[in-house]
């Protein structure tokens, strides 16, 4: 006869196995998905470009951002982290990025909007390297599963110039 502790420890080892086995089908699954999102970025307005007192160049951006990122969400998606990033190339480092804006998307029925914004963290340069520089925007985003691996991706859209001069 076995004690109660034992049989008590061989349903909850199945019970624990059970459920690794439908997480691992759950994670799979999602390799199935095929998103397609979509984004556009307009810069409306540049309301600052300063050179600070420490020789920093500050830019202040008014941002039109669109997305349709309602395709990343399955049954499986528990939140999508998204963030917008300035990215240009200066001597001293092929890629520098500067984070704009982001936000949490809890849900598939938030995950399509159209919002106008001023960039939520300084879009700042160590050094006065801003002037007329071209960079990229560049929408990223983090899609947080409920169970499995976190995956990431992003679209980059290019063509835009800072001023010559400071404002």
């Amino acid at each position: 006869m076995h004690s109660f502790g034992y049989r008590a420890n061989a349903v909850l080892t199945f019970a624990v196995t059970i459920l690794a086995v439908i997480c691992t089908i759950a994670s799979i699954s999602d390799n199935f998905n095929s998103a397609s999102p979509t984004a556009e970025v307009q810069v409306s307005n540049i309301n600052w470009f300063q050179k600070q007192p420490n020789g920093d160049d500050v830019v202040g951006l008014t941002l039109n951002i669109s997305a349709d990122l309602q395709s990343l969400f399955t049954w499986n998606t528990k939140q999508v982290f998204v963030f917008l990033a300035a990215e240009y190339e200066t001597q001293q480092n092929s890629l520098n990025q500067v984070s704009l804006w982001d936000g949490i998307i809890p849900a598939k029925e938030h995950a399509k909007f159209v919002i106008q914004t001023t960039n939520k963290y300084h879009f700042t340069d160590q050094g006065s390297n801003l002037r007329g520089k071209e960079f990229n925007l560049t929408l990223h985003w983090h899609v947080m599963p409920k169970t499995g691996k976190m995956s990431a991706d992003k679209i980059v859209m290019t063509g835009y110039r800072l001023p010559d001069r400071y404002r």
